[in-house]
């Protein structure tokens, strides 16, 4: 995702949570690497609020 942003909290639904973890592991597989929740949070509102 590059570089580093600011630390925030956030509370999230365990559905929303579920989404995002299966995306994650959707990630780590298809590219063969380590992806974190974070960068996946990151990537998901970046491409959401860009619509």
């Amino acid at each position: 995702m590059g570089g580093m942003g600011k630390r925030i909290t956030l509370v999230l639904d365990d559905d929303l949570i579920t989404k995002l973890r299966k995306i994650q592991s959707e990630k780590i597989q298809k590219e063969n690497r380590s992806v974190s929740f974070s960068e996946i949070v990151g990537e998901v509102l970046t491409k959401k609020l860009k619509k």
